[in-house]
């Protein structure tokens, strides 16, 4: 059995198409591109209808209120990211929460919504790129969807009855959650169909109005009197200020391969450590001990790099080209012990998120995950929108010495990262996870098992997984294998020292919702998604 029930029958088959395809977490998001798709719009303009339906669908792990980050990669070659981050509201000072008495930030309720939410922002940016690329589906069509599936209601997940009933004590007091996720103050039974009429209200204007209105617009006006009417500093003028940036990405080369992430304050810069650090370990094939032991210590080596740097873009301590050379890689692999493990733990970060990938046959290709951290964010939905808010601001320190401290106008930490790679052979792949600390070793997993060592897309995301650190609903950090590793294997790594646990389950959603697409060099398309959530790829 999979995560929340789902059955596993150790077969997890790639979609192939010629046209266009689409990879989700929920099978409605991949749906919702798909069709964008097959009425010839491009991956950009099928990645944003596969967005915004996903916001109303799996509204655990991801909302308007929350953060978005895209890679996109042209069919010239280019690669452009956009950063979707919402920054600190100015009411949101240390001082501030000091003398209401807080030690550190909130994690739920209106004080823990204090950043601007970036998405939206991010997805009219995104729609600017599918325009010069020929995209001419209109704003309201590519939200009809997710406008429907609001309006009608869709079928509760699995993994929102679970997180709803695990997290019903922490959240039901919080303004607007009941009423919005607790029908009749209960924790709704899967597959109960759940509508969210405000919500529809609000992607329905956002179409007509523009996207631009989410800041500046009636929907501004009303998020803000909402805002305040609970007791968060965010106020319309910090709304108003807000609009997603383009940051050149970061990249480095791991073998043959060209690797593709988000700079700071994602974890981008770990992600690409872990594949740069174990690409010079030599390892030459999957799923033996130098392959696990070899990623788990590159990811030991890469978090204890992300933790002294990773932070709002404009106050990164360290030069992250000098952090990516080959003369500091080749060091921090020489530290590397082939036979031991390095102690563990240190203190972890946590998240909750979606990937989703498009890619046609233009040559476009997009990775994209969105987020409003923990499960259902800070908790508080907005009666007049719908919209519910994240809390990734809790990131923040109330130490002004922090790396991270909080400060009107600052970008707080974000675990999420998209991923994108052009293969030695021409292929391109967008690949993601969500998943907090695992996000960068999913990816690692997937990468290493169906780039270098050839696995098939699909069974490179279902093979079993491993996790070191914190999760989505998790606090612990040790080292946690799903149950599917050769016993052998498991006894090795202890051995060499790992403290480690063996999951109950074949396949466990601890281990995030991986998913990828691929364009290969013949022009034919390729993807995939995780038999631990609940979505599929969809192509034409």
């Amino acid at each position: 059995m999979a995560a929340d029930g789902k059955t596993y029958d150790g077969v997890n088959e790639s979609v192939h198409a010629s046209t266009g395809i689409v990879a989700a977490p929920h099978h409605l998001a991949a749906e919702a591109g798909r069709d964008v798709l097959a009425e010839g719009g491009n991956a950009v303009e099928a990645a944003l209808a596969a967005a915004a339906a996903i916001a109303v669908v799996y509204p655990h792990m991801n909302h308007l209120g929350g953060d978005g980050f895209w890679l996109v990669r042209e069919p010239s070659g280019k690669v452009r990211y956009i950063e979707a981050c919402g920054f600190a509201a100015a009411g949101a000072t240390i001082a501030h929460y000091r003398d209401l008495g807080y030690d550190a930030l909130p994690t739920r309720g209106p004080l823990a919504a204090l950043t601007v939410p970036g998405a939206v922002s991010g997805w009219a940016a995104a729609g600017a790129i599918a325009r010069a690329h020929g995209g001419r589906m209109s704003l309201p069509r590519l939200l009809e969807r997710a406008v429907h599936h609001a309006r009608e209601g869709v079928a509760v997940s699995a993994s929102q009855a679970r997180l709803s009933a695990e997290k019903k004590a922490e959240l039901e007091n919080v303004p607007g959650f009941a009423a919005a996720f607790l029908p009749d103050g209960k924790v709704p039974e899967a597959g109960t169909i759940q509508r969210q009429g405000r919500l529809a209200d609000t992607l329905d204007h956002l179409g007509r109005a523009g996207l631009r209105d989410f800041y500046e617009g009636d929907i501004s006006r009303e998020l803000a009197a909402d805002l305040e009417q609970i007791g968060s500093p965010l106020r319309r003028a910090d709304l108003a200020a807000y609009a997603a940036v383009e940051r050149a990405p970061l990249t480095v080369k791991v073998g043959a391969a060209t690797v593709y992430n988000a700079p700071p304050p994602t974890q981008g810069l770990a992600s690409l450590l872990i594949l740069a650090l174990f690409s010079r370990l030599g390892v030459k094939r999957a799923e033996g001990f130098e392959h696990l032991h070899g990623l788990i210590e590159s990811t030991k080596r890469a978090f204890m790099i992300r933790d002294k740097v990773v932070c709002d873009f404009d106050h990164v301590p360290e030069d992250l080209a000098a952090i990516l050379s080959d003369a500091r890689l080749d060091r921090e692999a020489g530290a590397i012990d082939a036979r031991q493990a390095l102690p563990w733990p240190r203190p972890a970060q946590k998240g909750d998120t979606i990937w989703l990938g498009a890619a046609d046959k233009s040559g476009l290709a997009v990775s994209y995950i969105q987020s409003i951290f923990f499960e259902f964010g800070s908790g508080c939905v907005l009666p007049a929108t719908g919209v519910l808010m994240q809390n990734r601001g809790a990131s923040f320190s109330l130490d002004p010495k922090a790396l991270n401290p909080l400060m009107p106008g600052r970008r707080p930490f974000h675990t999420l990262n998209p991923a994108l790679a052009v293969l030695g052979d021409g292929r391109v792949m967008a690949y993601g996870t969500m998943g907090g600390e695992g996000q960068p070793q999913t990816q690692a997993a997937v990468f290493s098992r169906h780039a270098m060592f050839g696995v098939p897309l699909g069974e490179a995301i279902a093979r079993p997984r491993w996790l070191l650190g914190r999760t989505w609903g998790s606090s612990v950090t040790n080292l946690r294998l799903e149950n599917r590793f050769d016993p052998e294997l498991v006894d090795h790594l202890r051995r060499a020292g790992h403290d480690l646990e063996v999951l109950a389950e074949p396949v466990s959603d601890t281990m995030g919702h991986a998913g990828a697409v691929v364009i290969h060099t013949d022009g034919h398309l390729e993807g995939a998604h995780d038999p631990r959530a609940d979505g599929g790829a969809a192509g034409v």
